[in-house]
């Protein structure tokens, strides 16, 4: 009877709704979990160390999430929408028939799903590792937590380079050099932070001939990666509970479960001075680590939010440059604002370090170290931090009627904008803060250390390097390891396969002509045929392993290039509105004619892209030829830079570099071309100067204007609108065609910025100065100023 029994009512509760079920160990297709019954209704591993189910993020916000089970608090390792919480009622994840994990909230709005699609017989378990799989009938995985991670890597979890741990602005990623770093991606600037930007990459005990890029953590506290990155926590050898982890304030660390409370110990970390970590205090803001992690403001500033510390400081004064007499410097001892340097100079006394700050307009402090008399200044304020170990000082402007006075030097109490503050981290001394002399040794001891390994890896990488490349010149090898995967070398005739033979021509420039493509995988690109083609095989190697590197959402994204004897191609993304010139010269139909609105977010995505090639890159990089027509435009009029593949690149340390041959074209090329100075970032911000002039008057003024039937030069056109600009009605030379539908406001400061890029060269703004103005008017809105 009891057997019956069994044989007649087990088969009757399979059928039960999964909402009634105690936790489970499989989802079958037609089941769900929903989010009412969140603490009874979820999944468990076999050995019930992981947990899978609704989650309660605060409120009656909810997520679906993978939690370890017997932790003092529930500590998730994954989630399927961090950036977008379900409501409590009436949200579920369900395993429909079509065989697709599906979540969705209380109206039925799919907010994630697995896209399997696999059909009856589908099934989602949760494995004992921590890992959800979804398989199908046959039993083959389909879709697996472990190939999507969030901010948690599980042991024997692998981050690939197809996958990035992030937790809010910061993220642990492989980098196109091959390299596992941490960043820092906010709303205003982007930067990497580990390993130090200070030194090399093997000098930081990495390498980047490493084609692979996979890390991987095991049981044990050993966490491994193909760049040479060698981890061991501080209990390793132990099989227990670990994770690693980017936490919310951007470390990176190893925790392991002490099973006897159910607590998290740090086991290893890779900061270990908190004011490292860029972005903590936001523009502005000054990191402190001793005695304990805190933000504070500058004098002059106060705290934005004074509970988010990352949105950092405003300034209680507005800047003005009518008089330089208004303003002074307090001095912030031991302080630093860390990269994003306006200009540098060296062998300069304290007061010429003043002097150069005090006359450009755009300079809001600087940094001095004595001794070697360096002198950097700064024009935005990001990643400060003050350490007693740094060999420096910062000294901001102020005006001088906010009453501050110049004895606040010697009282480091005055940087705190509000001492009640709750600190939320612990946290000691920063890497920057290293000495001149502390960092030589460092290093020395660095390489002294993986000296033995570097020995036995380039012997082996040479070996197998040399044995099966033989047509690379020797002296690329490492460009050629560099450009692989995502950037690599295509073959001549895997492009002209691409091309239809090269049929399909888009474009054609000086240095070549462009043709549409598709890939074996489907991308769209724009492959580039390069004539006249005056760089050797070493130039082109050395340059392809910087521009793979390379990636802003303002310059369109090089896939790769191919090298084979006189073939020479570049293969980039395709854009698909054009380039710019197509909208703004000729016979441009109505349809064609971009509004205001469109052209103001050219002339600033213009602009960061730039900005982001002089500033920002991990090398600096000149375009030497910006122009309308390389210039393209997305499906939503952003602006994508092109043709800055082959530009020439400057080291970091220099002011300025030379060209064996003029690069550029008339009419958009400044004069120190023509008059053969050194080159530097300067010629770039000429030549955007002409086109953002030609972006407002919607003329191609760098070919010659036409004024009441005479042409004039453009010396004599910019004397011109000198006058507009001092009367400040600028209707007049704003492009008819848009019939008066245009941000007056903005319109000055795009003509005001023009003008100031057509000076000479050490007037002419920066490209960051140039985001600062243009971003000053961003917000305005965009109603008529004229009806005609």
């Amino acid at each position: 009877m009891a057997r019956f029994l069994s044989l007649f009512v087990l088969p009757l509760l399979t059928l039960l709704p999964s909402s009634y079920a105690s936790p489970q160990q499989m989802l079958r297709t037609g089941s769900s979990l929903l989010v009412e019954d969140y603490k009874q209704s979820f999944l468990t591993s076999p050995n019930a160390d992981f947990s899978c189910g609704f989650y309660e993020v605060g409120g009656n916000a909810f997520s679906f999430s993978i939690w370890f089970t017997n932790t003092m608090e529930k500590t998730v390792v994954w989630t399927a929408n961090p950036k977008s919480p379900v409501n409590g009622h009436g949200s579920m994840v369900s395993l429909n028939h079509g065989g697709n994990l599906v979540l969705t909230g209380v109206n039925g709005t799919v907010t994630w799903d697995s896209k399997t699609s696999s059909g009856k017989g589908t099934t989602v378990a949760l494995l004992d590792t921590g890992n959800l799989i979804i398989r199908d009938s046959n039993g083959a995985v389909l879709w697996e937590s472990f190939s999507s991670p969030t901010d948690t890597l599980l042991p024997f979890q692998a981050l690939t380079k197809a996958t990035r741990l992030v937790s809010g602005y910061y993220s642990l990623y492989f980098d196109n050099d091959n390299v596992l770093r941490l960043m820092y991606d906010g709303p205003d600037i982007s930067s990497i932070y580990w390993p130090s930007a200070d030194y090399s990459v093997f000098q930081n005990g990495r390498t980047n001939y490493n084609s692979t890029r996979v890390a991987v953590l095991d049981a044990e506290g050993y966490f491994l990666s193909s760049d040479g990155l060698n981890i061991k926590s501080s209990d390793w050898g132990t099989v227990i509970k670990r994770r690693l982890t980017v936490d919310y304030d951007g470390n990176l660390r190893m925790y392991s479960l002490n099973a006897s409370d159910g607590k998290w110990i740090i086991s290893w970390e890779a900061i270990a001075k908190m004011c490292d970590v860029h972005g903590l205090c936001g523009q502005n803001g000054i990191c402190q680590s001793s005695p304990r992690f805190h933000c504070s403001c500058p004098p002059g500033h106060e705290m934005i939010d004074p509970h988010i510390w990352n949105k950092g400081c405003r300034p209680q004064f507005s800047k003005s440059c009518n008089n330089i007499e208004e303003f002074q410097f307090i001095k912030l001892p031991r302080t630093d604002f860390y990269g994003f340097d306006q200009t540098f100079n060296q062998s300069v006394s304290l007061e010429e370090c003043s002097k150069i700050c005090l006359d450009a307009c755009s300079c809001s402090a600087f940094t001095y170290k004595k001794g070697p008399g360096l002198c950097y200044t700064k024009a935005v304020l990001f990643n400060g931090y003050s350490d007693p170990s740094f060999p420096g000082d910062n000294y901001i402007k102020l005006p001088k009627d906010l009453g501050i006075s110049t004895s606040l030097v010697s009282r480091k109490s005055h940087l705190t904008c509000n001492r009640n503050i709750p600190e939320i981290v612990e946290g000691s001394a920063s890497m920057y803060g290293m000495s001149s002399v502390d960092k030589k040794w460092t290093t020395y001891y660095v390489f002294a250390a993986i000296l033995g390994a570097l020995v036995l890896l380039f012997t082996g990488t040479s070996w197998w390097f040399l044995s099966s490349k033989q047509n690379i010149p020797k002296s690329m090898e490492a460009g050629y390891r560099m450009v692989t995967s995502q950037f690599r070398m295509f073959t001549h005739q895997e492009l002209r396969e691409a091309t239809g033979k090269f049929k399909e021509e888009i474009g054609r420039g000086g240095s070549g002509i462009v043709y549409r493509g598709v890939l074996e995988d489907k991308r769209v690109v724009a492959v580039k045929k390069l004539t006249n083609f005056s760089h050797s095989e070493e130039e082109l190697w050395a340059e392809m392993s910087i521009i793979g590197r390379i990636n802003h959402m303002n310059l369109v994204r090089m896939w790769g290039f191919c090298s084979e004897r006189q073939h020479k191609l570049l293969v980039y993304e395709y854009v698909e509105n054009e380039s710019l010139d197509r909208y703004l010269f000729g016979n441009v139909s109505s349809e064609r004619l971009i509004a205001w609105s469109q052209r103001f977010k050219i002339a600033l995505g213009t602009a960061r892209g730039l900005a982001y090639l002089h500033h920002e890159c991990l090398e600096w990089v000149i375009h030497c030829d910006v122009k309308p027509e390389n210039i393209l435009l997305t499906r939503d009029f952003e602006a994508k830079i092109a043709d800055f593949g082959l530009a020439k690149l400057s080291k970091r340390g220099s002011s300025s570099f030379n060209l064996t041959h003029m690069r550029g074209t008339m009419g958009y090329m400044a004069p120190e071309w023509a008059l053969n100075l050194p080159i530097n970032a300067k010629v770039d911000v000429y030549s955007y100067g002409v086109v953002l002039l030609e972006i407002l008057t919607g003329t191609r003024i760098s070919s010659g204007i036409t004024v009441d039937g005479m042409e004039i030069e453009l010396r004599q056109f910019v004397q011109g609108l000198k006058q507009f600009l001092e009367s400040g009605d600028v209707k007049d030379i704003v492009d008819h065609r848009l019939q008066g539908h245009f941000n007056p406001e903005q319109a000055k400061v795009m003509l005001q910025v023009g003008i100031a890029c057509l000076e000479e060269r050490n007037s002419r703004p920066t490209m960051n100065d140039i985001i600062i103005e243009l971003l000053a008017c961003a917000d305005q809105d965009d109603h008529p100023a004229y009806s005609w």
